[in-house]
């Protein structure tokens, strides 16, 4: 009998994010595979599935995310090629930010087995929620802050921008609890130029617990390194300016340029 892989999010907050068919999932599989942020989902899996095991222990002080990632995917490919169904169940959103869950799909199903993800909460869920923030009112850019970096994305200072993982910014080791000040300041460097040093950024951390609130501090750009961070912080950066609409595509669009702030527009 061929193998499965079922991937599942357990969410953000602690089991109140944990949909139907993730619960089926790991109730149903043979062998349940995760990586919790909180006890209460740890023990919430745990209360589905006894013999599942942590994900966690593969991460190390200093041991490259990659290297970490690899142990993951291979562990869970492990029983999907021997013909189990294997579920695993990530926090947050499966898919995002969540490297061995793709890696493992892609490679099961170039070995002809089949694996499937199931959605989850994320971050970005949480924090358009809790921020208030409709993406399809200004438009909304997201990227991986090293990535951003490295990359020299260009900002869009008339959208707003979401920046991830910048508590750990520069850093592809797994070093929790450590944040490099220097990296913040080549970070506000680069978007103090397109934003200016006063922008009223966000550092946003989305609530773990239901009793728990979530943090969201307005701080100036420039006072951004010497902000706390954690693994688990996300800036949101606000647009500086407002859109101009072009009249010549409203035109071609057969659009009412009033609809857009074009005075005198037909």
């Amino acid at each position: 009998m061929s193998g499965l892989l079922a991937v599942v999010g357990t969410g953000i907050k602690a089991v109140g994010h944990l949909t139907a068919d993730a619960r089926a999932w790991i109730a149903s599989a043979d062998e349940v595979h995760y990586v919790a942020a909180d006890p209460l989902t740890e023990a919430t899996i745990r209360g589905l599935a006894p013999h599942a095991q942590s994900l966690s222990r593969f991460y190390a002080i200093g041991r490259a995310r990659h290297d970490t990632y690899e142990a993951m995917t291979q562990s869970l490919l492990t029983g999907v090629r021997a013909g189990r169904t294997v579920c695993a169940a990530f926090y947050g959103h499966p898919g995002v930010f969540v490297y061995p869950s793709h890696d493992a799909i892609r490679r099961a199903r170039a070995e002809g087995l089949r694996a499937i993800m199931e959605p989850g909460v994320s971050a970005e869920d949480c924090l358009f929620a809790d921020l208030g923030f409709d993406p399809a009112v200004v438009g909304c850019a997201q990227y991986e802050v090293t990535d951003f970096l490295v990359y020299r994305r260009r900002p869009d200072p008339s959208a707003a921008m979401i920046l991830w993982q910048i508590g750990v910014v520069g850093d592809l080791t797994w070093n929790p609890g450590r944040t490099n000040a220097d990296n913040l300041r080549v970070l506000v460097a680069e978007l103090a130029p397109v934003y200016g040093e006063d922008h009223v950024v966000v550092v946003y951390e989305a609530p773990q617990l239901p009793t728990c609130r979530a943090r969201i501090d307005h701080v100036r750009l420039a006072d951004l390194p010497a902000t706390p961070l954690t693994t688990a912080s996300t800036l949101f950066v606000p647009p500086r300016e407002r859109r101009a609409a072009d009249p010549a595509m409203i035109a071609r669009l057969g659009l009412d340029g009033r609809r857009f702030g074009l005075a005198g527009a037909p």
